[in-house]
């Protein structure tokens, strides 16, 4: 039997978050995003030692901080550099779910030139995501020139002077 390097079920790539709180976490990914949840492993002291969510194809691994192995939620160091991006068939309800669970708008839901429609949002835990629904197919030249204009556009004072 052959073991291969890649686990069936799993991507290349996975996210793995840190939070202060991980079960209340699950609750939110599985209510906003649709996460489901794959396995839990709780450790002796109530925390969750390990966690998987699955979003569509992609899977997100989970656990409570554990500071004494310098495993760190980003509350506990002052915010996240990293957000994770995730497509979903309503876009405008998502983003609307995740506020009302507690979640902080950080962009609102808007069409964008490159063809999504997008929001930004930090959850309760300190992650941030993006949430977009692919609204528009945008052929390359076309994305190059809409680019371009919204370079233009962000470069320009909002009185035009």
């Amino acid at each position: 039997m052959t073991v291969k390097p890649i686990p069936e079920g799993y991507q290349r790539v996975t996210p793995y978050l840190c939070v202060d709180g991980a079960a209340a976490a699950i609750d939110f990914y599985v209510a906003v995003l649709g996460a489901a949840e794959r396995m839990r492993m709780p450790a002796p002291d109530g925390r969750i030692g390990h966690a998987e969510l699955e979003l569509g194809n992609s899977v997100v691994m989970i656990a409570d901080e554990y500071p004494e192995m310098g495993f760190r939620s980003p509350k506990s160091v002052g915010g996240t550099p990293i957000t994770l991006h995730v497509y979903v068939e309503d876009v405008d309800s998502v983003f609307a779910t995740a506020l009302s669970l507690g979640a902080t708008e950080l962009s609102a839901v808007k069409d964008q030139f490159y063809g999504d429609r997008t929001g930004q949002f930090e959850d309760p835990f300190g992650h941030r995501w993006n949430v977009a629904t692919h609204v528009e197919d945008v052929s390359p030249e076309e994305m190059e020139k809409r680019g371009k204009e919204a370079l233009e556009a962000a470069d320009t004072p909002p009185d035009g002077a």
